[in-house]
């Protein structure tokens, strides 16, 4: 791959990962911010998780068959950056929830097409890949820590972030090399949503994987839709409780601190293949579900006070959470599945997790969260730690279930 073809690349990761980093994290806080509910909140987060499952179809269906991946990546942010335009002038829930869900379906597509386009330019992916995608890491640790220093967490203006810069990347991906469609013939939706990869679930372990996969993704919304609020409120509460009768600071640093998460990704990232040969997948996944307990019970049981050092646990471990799970996850699928299948058993995989489980668990979490909060507008209280013993249950009971039904040990042996 040539140096220049790698720079491109580059930015186009940064940008796109820019363009989600604006908001994701930070979309709970705002819309608190306009007074909508934890349910209101909970059913705007879905929308992510329902394009996440048509996304599949529209690229299997159009981008790789009828147009060249970079000009459907410019137009699908170029339609976007028109969209969140309408989204920064919109705070009625109803038109609001309808804007989001279009917006997130021109958005999904590009987190595939990203890696689409990458992969088709690259000569070795297995080498060339991992330092193009960490861009993307290293741009949502950049923008969240712009939006935290700068007090933008819960304002519009992450949204005029995000547009500003969907437009440019949608004008920049018509300079990215040319990536036309590859497959030629009939696909079917069954193919898309991974039909093939049917025959893993005779195998009882890669089932019973599945089924951890999807319901662990309900405590990951969680955090997704409820970690920014949750210590934001956490250090609301220390400073009024310390000064009584003065305001509110501009901004007390949260997103800057939740940066350090994806920090963190990065680190364990580099330790799961070391972890994994040592250990095999039961450890690790087991090791995985262990810190997503324990990061709820910090979230839940710590404060701003002499239990700080909770709140940084919680943030710290989601590298661990997320890489010894999702990644090592991405890994036994692979193997399990073999070079035929192994597309669309990642295919399967995601529509499943990010789409299904996802989905499921943006809408709990909203309900839970108006379950937990007594008053409304500015005088709402909400009991964070009833909050987050919800997902921490939840996280039990999957780490239950693959205690006593998994049984490979072993690493897997790949598919004939």
């Amino acid at each position: 791959m040539k140096a220049t073809i790698k720079v491109q690349l580059s930015i186009m990761m940064f940008l796109q990962f820019i363009v989600w980093g604006a908001w994701y994290g930070q979309l709970s806080k705002y819309l608190f911010a306009i007074n909508f509910t934890g349910e209101q909140v909970g059913n705007i987060y879905a929308t992510f998780s329902i394009a996440m499952i048509i996304s599949p179809f529209f690229v299997g269906m159009l981008a790789d068959r009828f147009f060249a991946a970079q000009k459907v990546l410019g137009a699908l942010n170029l339609i976007g950056a028109g969209l969140l335009f309408i989204l920064i002038n919109t705070t009625d829930y109803d038109r609001f929830y309808w804007i989001m869900l279009l917006y997130c379906l021109t958005f999904a597509p590009t987190i595939a097409l990203t890696a689409s386009i990458s992969m088709k330019q690259m000569t070795d992916p297995e080498k060339q890949f991992p330092p193009i995608r960490v861009l993307g890491t290293i741009a949502w640790i950049a923008v969240t820590n712009l939006i935290g220093y700068m007090g933008w967490g819960d304002k519009v203006t992450i949204f005029y972030i995000s547009m500003v810069v969907a437009a440019v990347i949608g004008l920049y991906s018509f300079t990215l090399p040319n990536t036309p469609p590859t497959i030629t013939g009939r696909v079917s939706a069954a193919q898309i949503i991974g039909k093939d990869a049917f025959v893993l679930f005779k195998n009882r372990s890669f089932l019973i994987f599945f089924i951890a996969s999807v319901l662990i993704c309900i405590p990951l919304s969680f955090y997704y839709a409820m970690a920014n609020p949750s210590i934001t409120d956490a250090y609301k509460n220390a400073f009024v409780a310390a000064n009584p009768g003065q305001p509110l600071p501009v901004t007390f640093f949260v997103e800057n601190k939740m940066s350090l998460g994806q920090a963190s990704e990065v680190f364990f990232m580099l330790l799961l293949p070391f972890a994994y040969a040592r250990f095999g997948i039961k450890n690790i996944l087991i090791v995985g579900l262990l810190a997503w307990i324990i990061r709820f019970i910090c979230f839940g049981y710590g404060n701003a006070g002499s239990a700080e050092w909770m709140l940084y646990g919680g943030i710290l471990l989601h590298g661990m959470c997320y890489d010894f799970f999702f990644v090592s996850g991405m890994i036994y699928t692979d193997e399990k599945a073999g070079e035929k299948i192994k597309s669309q058993a990642q295919g399967l995989i995601s529509l499943a997790t990010y789409g299904l489980g996802m989905l499921i668990g943006s809408l709990l979490s909203g309900t839970v969260k108006d379950r937990y909060t007594t008053g409304t507008g500015a005088n709402a209280v909400t009991d964070w730690t009833g909050v987050w013993m919800v997902p921490a249950g939840i996280a039990v009971a999957v780490l239950l279930l693959f205690i006593f039904a998994f049984k490979e040990k072993k690493h897997p042996v790949a598919a004939a």
